[in-house]
């Protein structure tokens, strides 16, 4: 079976070159192995973005321990 783990990310959008800088980090922690899952407006970053990512994680066999 496959395990996941998740991270939350908030990227307030107050500065020009904002979403570049959303971008590039996705795309480095892309590089990392997470998928971006979903992406929505969020009130609580000050009109920014909230990305929701997940990657799998190994699932350790008892056979392997």
């Amino acid at each position: 079976m496959k395990q996941f783990e998740y991270q939350i990310l908030s990227y307030p959008m107050d500065k020009k070159t904002s979403l570049i800088t959303m971008q590039e980090d996705l795309n480095a922690r892309g590089q990392d192995g997470w998928e971006v899952v979903s992406v929505s407006t969020s009130e609580f970053a000050h009109i920014g973005h909230t990305a929701f990512l997940k990657r799998e994680t190994r699932l350790v066999d008892e056979r392997d321990a």
